[in-house]
């Protein structure tokens, strides 16, 4: 016969601590589509551990770890509209404008190359201080249509988002995603019709 396991007993939060956590995500952001899904999956997964500690981290230091699972994670910790500097991971709030609708395309069949691929193929490191001084122009206007376009990668996609009432339209990250911004969701939702026979289409609004 097995003895009995003694009861347990409380067990004290070491500083670096070893629990253990099992974690299931239902996607609902397309993988590898330059939007971002698995950098804030990782910001709510740390997130929601540091929230099951007895003395929970504080924010700079938990910028500091999301830093070093990925550039962009910290980007999904803080609210609002953010700039990211230098390798993305300082951040600054902004202030940008919220009324309009953003309609996202994922072309069917597409495949994103590894972001270090991406980056490793960009050629556009010419005049940065001067694609850099035009973004914080117009981020301090807050005009959308003056932001310089996404120098890393190009979609053909952009371009027919723009003729189709888009009043700024580029590639989202590395890609492949592309977005369109509309002044209305009834003209999103047209623009949207045009698209769908050969893209995932998705219509929403800015969440700051």
């Amino acid at each position: 016969m097995q003895a009995p396991l003694p009861p347990a007993t409380p067990r004290s939060e070491p500083k670096g601590s070893t629990a253990c956590l099992s974690v299931r995500i239902e996607k609902r952001i397309p993988i590898a589509a330059g939007l971002g899904g698995g950098s804030s999956d990782a910001a709510a997964a740390l997130r929601l551990a540091n929230e099951t500690l007895t003395s929970p981290l504080g924010a700079e230091r938990l910028h500091e770890i999301a830093a070093g699972l990925g550039a962009d994670v910290p980007f999904f910790l803080a609210g609002g509209a953010q700039l990211g500097i230098a390798d993305g991971s300082e951040l600054e709030p902004v202030e940008l404008p919220a009324d309009y609708v953003v309609l996202l395309l994922l072309p069917e069949g597409a495949s994103k190359a590894s972001t270090a691929d991406v980056y490793a193929a960009f050629t556009g490191e010419r005049g940065f201080e001067e694609r850099r001084a035009e973004l914080v122009s117009a981020l301090e206007a807050r005009d959308l249509t003056a932001l310089p376009p996404n120098d890393l990668a190009s979609s053909p996609l952009a371009r027919e988002l723009r003729d189709a009432g888009a009043f700024r339209a580029d590639i989202s990250g590395a890609g492949p995603a592309v977005y369109g911004l509309f002044a209305d969701r009834e003209q999103g939702a047209v623009a949207s019709e045009h698209f769908a026979d050969r893209c995932a289409v998705w219509l929403t609004a800015p969440a700051w």
